[in-house]
């Protein structure tokens, strides 16, 4: 890259960083706001024709909407993944028929094995969300991670826990 490329990037990052923060945080969280505005920059300097862009802050506008566009559909798409429905919900009574009650334990133990098999971070991020509740804000404060690793975490854990049931 080049001294003059390299000098008008810094230029605009320090010019337009706050308001393009502030976009982020009222769209995304303050979490994800600073990855965001890191990933904004990171594609304006991979952007080949970046010296024929005729209004730059616009043009760094338009890539932190596309970006939040981006990540609102992946979160979208991770709360899809993330939901209990799949799995054996309470056991069913004791008047219920003997296959519902033997289809229940057979799920369970597999599930239970899964769980079992998952890596231990993993389990334990799950364990948190599945069984005590807690969202994912409070599960990555809890142990000190990212909320993006635990939603890592809760994806490959359902991920194992619906093929173990299939």
């Amino acid at each position: 890259m080049s001294d003059k490329r390299s000098h008008v990037i810094r230029e605009l990052f320090t010019r337009n960083k706050r308001d393009l923060l502030n976009y982020f945080t009222r769209r995304v969280g303050r979490e994800d706001a600073s990855d965001l505005l890191e990933e904004t920059f990171a594609r304006a300097l991979r952007y080949n024709k970046f010296e024929a862009v005729v209004d730059p802050p616009a043009f760094l506008q338009q890539i932190a909407i596309n970006l939040t566009r981006d990540f609102a559909r992946r979160r979208k798409t991770e709360s899809t993944y993330l939901r209990f429905s799949d799995f054996p919900a309470d056991p069913p009574s004791y008047e219920a028929p003997l296959e519902e009650r033997i289809e229940h334990d057979r799920k369970s133990r597999l599930l239970g094995a899964a769980i079992d098999s998952l890596p231990p971070r993993c389990r334990e991020v799950f364990s948190l969300f599945a069984f005590e509740d807690l969202p994912a804000c409070e599960i990555a404060r809890r142990l000190d991670i990212s909320e993006r690793m635990v939603r890592k975490h809760l994806s490959l854990a359902m991920r194992l826990c619906r093929a173990a049931l299939e």
